[in-house]
């Protein structure tokens, strides 16, 4: 099953009031259709994270609504939004491809190193990766993002795909010059619209072996990562067991696994996105996700008035 949030043809970000923005809605993939969750006949809530938190009796629900007749447009017809538009926390875990370690001349990390990204920074496929007026060295990198699906805490590495909801995929855009100031990262990890991710939540009943999985990213038709999920350090069952160790994970939590060889940061010298790039990532069976990159409008304050 395939799970999005998404904007029906009717709304728009552009046509809300000024200040306000339209309700996404949840909705399940139908063939070349997205049927909307939200509908009467199927009753779901319109908010991913509401929906994951309802449990398997509402993902039973999602899957039958596929074969149902509820309210269903072409996929082309509405706006997809990232699977989770809103996450309870976004988690991202560096250093855990061999060949990436291997391109910074590093070693294999002996502990999984993670920080986290500002759930603000999230944006769907197809909205602008903006360069920030305060940086040039903005970089990208494809990755396998796992998204939980129950509250959890201390969970054995066996009994990991328990607390799954499903994978997608997701752009760890980052601000290097920013993240490098601090060995937390989470300033260069967590400008706006750096968090694209999409376009469908993929639930683990189509991912057989997520540790077997091609990894690619194309800066416009450059191909600058070709990779596999088989090149992880720590593996997902690994990630999930470690972190619930300390904290739990929450519905609707993202989980970034890293990303492999061929970064910006990785050439000499640097390949930085620019604006007019467009940046597409590939991981098989879980989908394209696909972001033009801007410039970032002259900044303003907000929330002062």
């Amino acid at each position: 099953m395939r799970l999005t949030s998404f904007l029906p043809p009717e709304q728009s970000l552009a046509g809300a009031p000024a200040g306000i923005a339209p309700a996404p809605r949840t909705g399940v993939l139908a063939g070349d259709e997205i049927v909307d969750l939200t509908d009467p006949a199927v009753d779901l809530p319109g908010d991913m994270v509401r929906l994951l938190a309802s449990g398997a009796g509402a993902l039973e629900a999602a899957s039958r609504a596929a074969r149902g007749r509820g309210r269903r447009w072409p996929v082309p017809a509405v706006r997809l939004l990232a699977p989770v538009p809103a996450p309870p926390k976004v988690l991202a875990i560096g250093m855990n491809y061999r060949d990436h370690v291997a391109e910074l001349g590093g070693t294999p990390p002996e502990y999984q190193y993670w920080f986290n990204k500002q759930r603000t920074c999230v944006v769907g496929p197809g909205e602008p990766i903006l360069v920030p007026a305060v940086s040039e060295a903005v970089d990208y990198e494809g990755e396998l993002a796992i998204v939980i699906g129950r509250r959890c805490k201390n969970v054995p590495a066996a009994r990991w795909l328990e607390v799954v909801a499903g994978f997608t995929v997701i752009n760890d855009v980052s601000v290097r010059d920013w993240q490098w100031r601090t060995p937390t990262f989470t300033m260069g990890k967590s400008f706006d619209t750096h968090g694209p991710s999409g376009p469908f939540l993929v639930t683990p009943d189509e991912v057989p072996d997520p540790g077997s999985l091609g990894v690619r990213t194309w800066v416009n038709d450059d191909l600058r990562q070709d990779s596999s999920t088989a090149e992880l350090i720590f593996g997902c069952a690994a990630m999930v067991e470690y972190l619930t160790t300390a904290f739990p994970l929450e519905p609707g939590d993202v989980l970034a696994t890293g990303t492999p060889a061929g970064v910006g940061a990785g050439f000499d010298p640097p390949r930085w996105l620019r604006p007019g790039d467009t940046v597409r990532i590939e991981i098989d069976g879980i989908g394209r996700l696909e972001n033009p990159v801007a410039a970032e409008p002259a900044p303003r304050p907000s929330g002062l008035d």
